[in-house]
């Protein structure tokens, strides 16, 4: 018998039925791309996936993923061997759209395992609240958006990295933990922002003793070490072999691309780029210079390099030592204090940091911050109110992805019942804090949810029928600046509760 209700089943059975539903709606490039690497795994030996370019959108995820679509494809060959075909580009007949959907939701069930083995693991006195926050995420209408509409297997993935935090709660699983993010990281490597709070946990609460730094626990050490040198070593060793890891590298590391992706992530380099559009304007009243080449970069709304009219350019290098910065700040803690709360609120802010100013990030990525924090959010009543402009302003960026008339309801009314459901079901249920509340954040983060309604009916529904297709990247750069606000708010307010608790 389910403890609560609705229960975890119900929801997964009930979600997966609207799911079906979803099948014939918009798909992007992400469709195509898989497609074409189901084509490649299947059709071609291993030593030539990582060089095969017929298609422009060539095999650049881990390892472990191209042999995840290999998996797929050998069920793929019964739907439409077609679909199979290197030189079939765009190929999107019936069955394999029925394949390729089919795949994500059956995929998406290692996430409900994760979630039942969270909710069965957590203290008695806090079921119910992890049993809230379980269900939060199965029905995230960010994983509806980005894998069920959009296209990727987002659920999957994001279902191991919650099997292996639950696994990070006792020390008999923290070996499988590790060994499991390990895989992670050969599945999709932007999991990489997270491994050094990994890094820091399994270094200082599974190899070092409890009491000294100076107790090493050498058979710990020895079955970690090993057991990462399997996984990485089955991932990567045959293209080690073959020589082919410039290749390899090169293909999941393209620096080449711009500061912004195409659709500018609600991060700080969205509100600098915004920044600097202002300030093409006034400019000539500060006597400040402009770049007259410039002016179009920061809002063309492409993939490439993004120059800036006013402000200075921003360099990879600079962004990966700020993302190094505030990591290692959340990590000092983590060291000093390796509980699993302490972990669970490293690997949170290791995800703000790396989103917030790392170089070509995707608006997508905000899932890599929502999911770890969904698992403290209702820790009290301070966390709760770090999260809400975060839940706020982190699903309604992904609104861009789904520019079509048919999915506007969709995605919409979806996301405005998950936040009032859950974030009125998170206010009942979130604790008092056990301190003096003095959290600056609740106001603020109401006024950004209220002010985020007009802002989506005009950027949605207004600039359409006003401009029609003039100044169409406008309200992206809108959206994308004011979320922007809310993310890094968040950020402000739950490092404060992290450094102070």
């Amino acid at each position: 018998m389910e403890k609560f209700h609705p229960s975890l089943r119900e929801c997964a059975i009930v979600s997966t039925a609207f799911k079906l539903l979803l099948i014939p709606t918009y798909k992007s490039t992400d469709f195509e791309v898989h497609r074409n690497w189901l084509a490649i795994t299947h059709s071609l030996p291993v030593k030539e996936w990582y060089f095969e370019k017929t298609s422009e959108w060539t095999l650049d995820y881990p390892p472990f993923f191209a042999a995840f679509e290999w998996c797929l494809s050998q069920v793929a060959k019964y739907f439409d061997p077609a679909m199979l075909e290197v030189q079939n580009l765009n190929y999107a007949s019936t069955q394999t759209v029925y394949f390729q959907r089919l795949s994500v939701i059956f995929t998406e069930l290692l996430l409900v395992f994760a979630l039942q083995k969270y909710i069965t693991t957590a203290p008695e006195a806090s079921k119910r609240t992890a049993h809230a926050a379980a269900l939060s995420i199965l029905l995230s209408p960010g994983l509806l958006i980005i894998d069920h509409i959009h296209f990727q297997y987002n659920g999957f993935l994001y279902g191991i990295l919650l099997l292996s935090l639950v696994l990070a709660r006792s020390p008999s699983t923290r070996l499988l933990s590790g060994l499991l993010f390990a895989a992670l990281l050969c599945l999709k490597h932007i999991y990489l922002y997270l491994a050094p709070a990994y890094f820091v946990f399994l270094l200082r609460a599974y190899c070092l003793g409890p009491k000294s730094v100076l107790d090493i626990r050498f058979w710990n050490c020895v079955k970690l070490g090993l057991g990462l040198l399997a996984v990485f070593g089955a991932a990567f060793g045959p293209f080690v072999y073959w020589g082919q890891m410039p290749q390899l590298a090169a293909r999941l590391f393209p620096f080449s691309r711009g500061l912004c992706h195409a659709y500018w992530a609600p991060n700080v380099w969205a509100m600098y780029s915004f920044t600097d559009r202002v300030l093409i304007f006034v400019a000539p009243r500060l006597g400040l210079t402009v770049d007259p080449s410039a002016i179009n970069s920061v809002t063309r709304g492409l993939v490439g390099d993004t120059s800036f009219a006013v402000l200075p350019n921003v360099t990879p290098r600079a962004t990966f030592l700020l993302t190094l910065l505030f990591q290692l700040l959340a990590l000092c803690k983590l060291w000093l204090r390796p509980t699993f709360d302490t972990f669970l609120g490293a690997v949170t802010l290791c995800a703000y940091a790396s989103f917030l100013f790392g170089w070509h990030v995707h608006e997508k990525a905000v899932l890599l911050i929502i999911l770890p924090f969904s698992l403290l959010a209702l820790k009290d009543r301070r966390y709760l109110g770090a999260f809400r402009p975060l839940a706020v302003a982190g699903h309604v960026a992904l609104f861009p992805l789904l520019f079509t008339a048919p999915e506007f309801p969709i995605k919409t009314v979806y996301t405005v019942l998950w936040l009032l459901v859950f974030l009125s079901a998170f206010d009942r249920l979130a604790p008092v804090s056990v301190g003096q509340r003095r959290f600056l954040l609740d106001r603020p983060a109401t006024l950004f949810i209220v002010v985020s309604v007009p802002l989506v009916v005009y950027t949605s529904v207004v600039h359409p029928l006003v401009w029609g297709g003039r100044w169409e990247f406008v309200p992206q750069m809108f959206m994308s600046s004011y979320a922007a606000v809310g993310v890094v708010g968040s950020w402000v307010g739950f490092s404060w509760l992290y450094f102070t608790a």
